[in-house]
């Protein structure tokens, strides 16, 4: 994936840059100091991913993105220190966006996300054959076939990981990172380091004080957001309100 990394403060840039260089798949292509350097770059060259900061002197990163034509929007991770910018977000096909400071796991989900749609983009055939459509489960000397469509959420349990369905659990010897990679992320997202959920099941977002979110499913079940994570889990909501 040929990245591109928009923000005015040379320390953030060298934040993702650093991040990204964990990842054998990416290439940094340039760096921009600001949102006009951005618009100039965007118009000229092919672009997978941008990861935009928000607020930068003179152009915003939304700004930025309005100002492109639409064929030229590359799917963008925005960079910002506020929790308020969801749905004008959503009005530019944003795929993800980072609070600062930046934690690392919510760092990985965006990059998988972006990347799942580079692959789509890539071969549509592709990212059906990647993502797990079943599990299986070991009950004493049964197997038993979890379909990924019927999990409702996922939690970390010591060495496994609890597959929620209805009110049955079932384990797997699975780390949260494996799973969350196997899993389709336009349908299950992570909303803790040791919850992830079903975008469809999500009924109700409560804030909190300290800007962690109570998360309400469909059957009543109460889960806990971290705040790291309650950006991409509004943006994920809008995005699922209009397809």
């Amino acid at each position: 994936m040929h990245v591109l990394i928009v923000d005015d403060e040379p320390l953030a840039r060298r934040g993702i840059r650093t991040r990204l260089a964990r990842h054998a798949d990416v290439v940094c292509i340039d760096e921009c100091r600001d949102g006009e350097e951005a618009l100039t770059i965007l118009l000229e060259r092919d672009v997978d991913v941008a990861f935009m900061d928000v607020e930068m002197p003179g152009l915003s990163g939304l700004e930025v993105l309005h100002r492109l034509p639409v064929t030229r929007r590359p799917p963008t991770i925005l960079l910002t220190a506020y929790d308020h910018y969801a749905v004008r977000a959503f009005e530019v096909n944003v795929l993800d966006y980072l609070l600062k400071p930046i934690d690392d796991s919510r760092f990985d989900d965006a990059l998988a996300r972006a990347r799942s749609v580079f692959n789509l983009r890539s071969n549509a055939q592709t990212i059906d054959v990647d993502h797990a459509k079943r599990f299986i489960a070991r009950v004493g000397r049964r197997d038993i076939v979890v379909g990924v469509d019927t999990i409702e959420w996922i939690e970390a349990s010591g060495d496994y990981v609890g597959l929620h369905v209805g009110q049955k659990t079932h384990l797997l010897r699975e780390t949260m990172h494996e799973i969350g990679r196997s899993l389709d992320p336009r349908k299950f997202i992570r909303i803790h380091r040791s919850t992830i959920v079903r975008i469809d099941r999500v009924a109700e977002l409560e804030a909190l004080s300290n800007s962690d979110c109570i998360v309400r499913l469909l059957d009543g079940k109460i889960l806990r957001a971290s705040r790291s994570y309650v950006s991409a889990l509004r943006l994920a909501l809008a995005q699922g309100a209009h397809e």
